[in-house]
């Protein structure tokens, strides 16, 4: 849980500053904040899964589950939106991958209302 939030934290950081200084004056400024916002979300997720390792509540088993189910959730959403965003840059059309966003995204949600499950249950 705690390695995959580090390793998607410090990628969300070289991937934000690639957005900020190596995509400036390659992609739009509507595309570059595109792709800040997938940084941001990967970000957010890289946070909770280091708190989730560091909650003594809830099982192994269930860190082991929402760790596979952000890390999912981040792949689909963030990655997606990482290739729609360069998308000028590239003879391939990543539009038709476009319906990947919204999936990463669902699972994200469902990772942050399956913890919140798990809490809920622990404290009961």
């Amino acid at each position: 849980c705690m390695l995959i939030g580090i390793f998607l934290g410090a990628l969300s950081i070289i991937l934000g500053a690639f957005a900020a200084h190596g995509l400036e004056n390659k992609i739009s400024l509507d595309a570059q904040g595109t792709f800040e916002t997938g940084a941001k979300y990967q970000m957010y997720h890289a946070l909770l899964l280091i708190l989730i390792g560091q909650l003594d509540k809830i099982s192994e088993k269930s860190k082991k589950q929402l760790s596979i189910l952000i890390l999912m959730g981040v792949l689909f959403f963030s990655g997606s939106i990482y290739l729609l965003a360069t998308n000028e840059l590239t003879a391939f059309d990543f539009k038709v991958i476009g319906f990947v966003t919204p999936i990463g995204g669902l699972i994200l949600i469902f990772s942050w209302m399956l913890l919140g499950y798990k809490i809920v249950k622990v404290k009961s």
